[in-house]
Order: structure tokens, then C-alpha cells, then sequence
């Protein structure tokens, strides 16, 4: 694991929430971007080496909808860069990992992602993220 690419924040209107961010952060997001296959529109601010991600569902059957009627808005995930993601899947699979999905899929931010059973990581949804041009 390089570092935290990305916290990933649950929220139920994405204009309103950008507005909060640009005003906590000083800027606005550099990127806003819509994920079909996950039923979700996101936008992403930097934060140092880091980002904040938000994440609206737009439709009620994503696992953001399914978070937010649970839990509320608030932190879904922490995103972890890593360089090799099938090698880290494997990796943390022999650890005892229970991973999410056997392979990476694509996400939001020209990344391959990955995710681990918040039960293997007191709790907390852990998101993989290698860049896709750096495949190995």
C-alpha cells in the first residue's frame, strides 16, 4: 500500500455536498464523473496527496442508496493506493481477507478497483485503487 488515495463520502445530494467541500477545501472538485455500473455520480477534490471522493447514488438499488438508508451520510470507504492490484488482492486473500470481488473492476477516476469485507477490517469498507495505466 503506497498511500490514502481517497476517502469516500456517502452523501445524499451531490450539488449541495460539493458546495460544503468547496468551502472546507478552498477549491472545487477537479473532477466530477457518473459510474453506471455502480449507480453512482461522483466528484473528487484533492486534499494534499490525497482525495475526498463523494459519492450520490442515482438509483435506489447501489450500494450507496443501500448505505445511506442504513447509516446516513457519512464515510463509506478509505481507498488505498497500491501498485500491483491483483498481486495486493492475492496478498491480502493468503492474510485472510475477505475480498469483495475476485478481480478488479473499473471505477471512478481512470482506476481498477477492489474491495475488502468491511468484517476483515474492523468495520471499515477498504477500497484497492491502481491507476490504469500503470498495469503490470
Amino acid at each position: 500500500m503506497n498511500k490514502i488515495e481517497h476517502i469516500g463520502i456517502a452523501v445524499k445530494n451531490i450539488n449541495e455536498a460539493n458546495k460544503i467541500y468547496e468551502l472546507l477545501l478552498g477549491k472545487p472538485p477537479y473532477k466530477s464523473e457518473k459510474v453506471e455500473s455502480e449507480g453512482v455520480e461522483t466528484s473528487f477534490f484533492e486534499c494534499g496527496e490525497s482525495k475526498i471522493e463523494l459519492l450520490e447514488a442515482t438509483n435506489s438499488n447501489s450500494a450507496i442508496a443501500k448505505f445511506i438508508e442504513k447509516r446516513g451520510e457519512g464515510i463509506h470507504h478509505i481507498a488505498f493506493a497500491v501498485n500491483d492490484i491483483k498481486a495486493e488482492m492475492a496478498r491480502l486473500k493468503d492474510e485472510g481477507f475477505i475480498l469483495l470481488n475476485e478481480e478488479p473492476k473499473k471505477g471512478a477516476d481512470n482506476k481498477w478497483v477492489a474491495f475488502l469485507h468491511p468484517k476483515s477490517a474492523n468495520g471499515v469498507l477498504v477500497e484497492l485503487c491502481q491507476e490504469i495505466n500503470n498495469q503490470k
